[in-house]
C-alpha cells in the first residue's frame, strides 16, 4: 500500500506518545515500588472502598447506559417526532461540556435545594453528596458512547429483514431477540466499554456531587490525587496500577464477549 511506513511510523509514534509511554512510566514507578510496596497501599481500607465504589458504580452506569443508550438510539432512527434532531444533538452534550460544569450543573439540580433534589428530598430521599448522585454522574458522562456507538449500526439494519421475519410468522419479541439484536451486539458491547472505561477514571464531574467523605463517596481517581498533593507518589502510582490492572481484565473480558458473538453471528 503506497504510504503504509509512514503512517504506520505516525500511528506507533502518537500511540507510543499518548498512551504506551505513560503506562510504561505507571508500570516503572510501580516496579520501583515492589510488589509488596503496591499491595500494601491497595489493600488499605481506604483504598479498597474507593476502588470498590469507582468500578461498582462505572459497571453500574455502563449497564444502564447499554440498555438505554440502545433504546435511545433505535428512538433516534427508527420514528420521526418533534424535537427528535434536539434530541439528537442534546447527546453529544456530554462530549461537548467540559466536565467540571457537568458536575456543577448536576449538583445544582441534584441538590438539596435544587429543582430534583427538592422533590427528592420531600419523599426522604438524597441524591447529592451520595452515591446516588455519583452514579447519575458516570450514567450522564458516558451515555452518548453507547448511543453513538449503535445509532450507525441500526441504521444500516435494512427493514426489509424485519418485515421478511414477520412473514414467515415471527412476532416482535422473536424477531427483536433473533434478528435485531444478534446484530447489534458486537456495536452495543464496544459502547459499553467505552461507557464503563470514561466512568472507571471520570472525576471532573463526579467530585462535585460525591460529597467526597473516605470510605463512603470517595472514588479512586479522587484519591490518587490526594496522595499526589501528599507528595505520596509511590501510593498514586499503586492506585493507579490497581485500576490500570482491574480495568484491563474487564476490558479483555468485554473483548473476548465481542469475539464470541461475532463468530456466533458469522455461523448463523
Amino acid at each position: 500500500m503506497p504510504g503504509f511506513g509512514l503512517s504506520l511510523g505516525i500511528t506507533l509514534s502518537v500511540l507510543s506518545l499518548v498512551v504506551l509511554l505513560p503506562i510504561g512510566a505507571l508500570l516503572l514507578k510501580g516496579a520501583a515500588f515492589g510488589p509488596a510496596g503496591i499491595w500494601s497501599v491497595v489493600s488499605t481500607e481506604r483504598s479498597l472502598a474507593a476502588l470498590f465504589l469507582s468500578f461498582r458504580l462505572a459497571l453500574f452506569a455502563a449497564l444502564f447506559n447499554l440498555v438505554f443508550g440502545v433504546l435511545l438510539a433505535w428512538v433516534l432512527v427508527r420514528y420521526d417526532f418533534p424535537g427528535r434532531r434536539l434530541i439528537d444533538a442534546a447527546v453529544d452534550l456530554p462530549f461537548a461540556l467540559p466536565t467540571a460544569v457537568a458536575g456543577i450543573a448536576l449538583t445544582t439540580l441534584y441538590a438539596p435545594t435544587g429543582i430534583f433534589g427538592s422533590l427528592a428530598k420531600e419523599v426522604g430521599w438524597k441524591i447529592a453528596y451520595t452515591q446516588w448522585g455519583i452514579l447519575i454522574a458516570l450514567i450522564f458522562v458516558g451515555l452518548p458512547f453507547v448511543t453513538r456507538t449503535v445509532q450507525p449500526v441500526i441504521e444500516e439494519i435494512e427493514r426489509e429483514v424485519e418485515e421478511a421475519s414477520a412473514t414467515l410468522g415471527a412476532n416482535r419479541a422473536y424477531t427483536l431477540r433473533r434478528v435485531v439484536l444478534p446484530t447489534l451486539t458486537p456495536a452495543a458491547l464496544t459502547g459499553f466499554a467505552l461507557s464503563l472505561a470514561r466512568a472507571v477514571g471520570e472525576y471532573g464531574s463526579v467530585i462535585f456531587i460525591a460529597g467526597n467523605i473516605p470510605l463512603k463517596t470517595e472514588i479512586a481517581p479522587l484519591l490518587i490525587v490526594i496522595r499526589l498533593e501528599e507528595f505520596d507518589y509511590d501510593g498514586a502510582a499503586a492506585i493507579g496500577i490497581a485500576m490500570l490492572v482491574i480495568s484491563f481484565a474487564m476490558l479483555l473480558a468485554i473483548n473476548i464477549i465481542q469475539v464470541w458473538s461475532r463468530r456466533r453471528i458469522s455461523h448463523v
